[in-house]
């Protein structure tokens, strides 16, 4: 009798815990659905017409000292920040296959005249609530090694995220950053051993930087306000 019972235990216990463990991915998938969508767009390079002036943002009008863009810069850049907020997780980014094959479609010359009503008009296509444009200013190698180098890696670029439900811009950031030792900046402390006191690839002070500004990034909710 005790082993029936027993039995008839483990097989309640055991639908228990399959009935439960679908709840939770039925719960899980509503909240994905109820996650706002999000569409990152390759990175513009933005090259300099007045070195006196400097590289100056079509968007928000920054302006950053002039320097050299890496040939595949730009790609590797809008991929760590695709990466970047997927894990986060706190939105539904669309594929960057999906945007590529979108964009493949586009006429280049709007982009470059009207970048932001541009985007605007494909994201609101694609039916997302959010679209990223970025900016590349400036990409360079470091030359030299992690431990000692000639000329360090110098990294700047911007975000500027929209809500296409009304077309407003509701978050900016930025990263101008050509990387000091610690004898050059004393005031830096915490941020040079952030970087692993060590001297950083391009890409690495990139993957740095876009950890900084991301974390000021408001939630969908606050932005949707």
């Amino acid at each position: 009798m005790k082993t029936i019972l027993r039995r008839k235990w483990s097989w309640g216990l055991f639908f228990f815990i399959c009935t439960l463990s679908l709840l939770v991915l039925r719960v899980d998938e509503s909240r994905a659905e109820m996650k706002s969508s999000l569409a990152i767009f390759p990175f513009f390079i933005e090259r300099v017409e007045d070195p006196a002036r400097g590289a100056v943002c079509p968007i928000c009008k920054g302006v950053y000292r002039q320097g050299g863009i890496l040939p595949g810069s730009q790609n590797t850049l809008t991929r760590l920040l695709q990466e970047k907020i997927e894990a986060a997780g706190t939105f539904n980014i669309l594929p960057s296959e999906k945007m590529e094959e979108v964009l493949s479609l586009s006429v280049k010359e709007p982009f470059e005249e009207r970048p932001v009503p541009s985007a605007i008009q494909i994201g609101k296509g694609l039916n997302v609530d959010f679209i990223l444009l970025g900016n590349l200013f400036r990409f360079e190698e470091r030359i030299g090694s992690s431990v000692g180098v000639e000329k360090p890696a110098s990294v700047a670029f911007d975000l500027h995220l929209y809500r296409l439900r009304d077309e407003k811009m509701v978050w900016v950031a930025k990263f101008d950053e050509t990387q000091r030792s610690l004898s050059e900046n004393l005031f830096q402390i915490g941020s040079f051993f952030r970087r692993k006191a060590r001297w950083l690839t391009a890409e690495e002070l990139t993957r740095v930087g876009l950890e900084e500004i991301l974390k000021g990034l408001p939630s969908p909710k606050e932005l949707e306000k």
